[in-house]
């Protein structure tokens, strides 16, 4: 199983799969399974990646049974079945967690000097089984996002402060103007774990393709575990590179 990060991996951060990038997802689902594992919820999975993979499948829908989708880092798990996407199931937090989570984001943010008064969208968003916070909008274009923290320390800064005020949770810095908030142990290590409790595979057999490994990553979960092969790509083109190189390694 080759596992994916999803925005600036797969696709730009908040944009939908380049055909490309679509193309070689078909081929590749012709090899082996394929997961995705991202912050998102599955709003963003169905119009940033099963849209255009779709139809890049065309005729060859089939090949959606070898898809693995783990929206919010693992707390929601679909598979392809029957014609339609299932539900294997799904982690919520509750609603005391999410007013706190919330009012902490939001003092935090302003205490820091982070909370943004011109954005794409709102700033903060209830996925269900987390709390995410974008900086400039959940809609925000790409070249704003990465103009607006190039080196991560202001989401890092404010994952730092919302920690110490919610202790009880687990607060990471996410995409590119992102901080993410689930209940504690709840990363990609997580979802990694599911993935092999719920396909009978270790996590030898496995192979996680990210662009955030370093060690304030929200990728970075994979890595510490120490058992799981681990390749870091800067981008959706440099991860396509990769997967040329890949599968003409498998033809050959």
């Amino acid at each position: 199983m080759i596992v994916f990060d999803l925005d600036d991996t797969l696709a730009p951060s908040k944009s939908e799969l380049p055909q490309e990038m679509a193309n070689l997802l078909t081929q590749l689902l012709r090899q082996t399974a394929v997961a995705v594992i991202s912050g998102g919820d599955i709003r963003q999975f169905k119009t940033q990646l099963l849209a255009p993979l779709t139809q890049a499948l065309g005729s060859k829908q089939r090949l959606l049974r070898n898809l693995h989708l783990m929206p919010t880092c693992g707390t929601r798990y679909e598979r392809y079945a029957d014609g339609s996407w299932q539900t294997l199931y799904n982690e919520t937090l509750t609603e005391g967690e999410k007013r706190r989570a919330i009012r902490s984001l939001q003092e935090c943010a302003r205490e820091l000097q982070l909370w943004e008064s011109a954005t794409w969208g709102d700033i903060i968003e209830d996925r269900g089984s987390q709390i995410t916070f974008s900086a400039l909008g959940q809609a925000a274009p790409s070249e704003a996002k990465a103009a607006w923290d190039p080196t991560g320390a202001k989401k890092n800064a404010l994952a730092v402060a919302v920690q110490k005020q919610l202790p009880e949770l687990a607060v990471r810095s996410g995409g590119s103007t992102s901080v993410d908030i689930t209940r504690a142990g709840i990363d990609k290590a997580y979802g990694i774990k599911k993935l092999t409790e719920h396909n009978w595979i270790t996590p030898q057999q496995m192979l996680f393709i990210g662009d955030r490994l370093d060690p304030a990553g929200n990728d970075y979960p994979v890595k510490a575990l120490g058992t799981v092969p681990c390749v870091a790509v800067k981008n959706w083109r440099e991860c396509a590179n990769l997967l040329h190189e890949m599968l003409t390694a498998i033809g050959d």
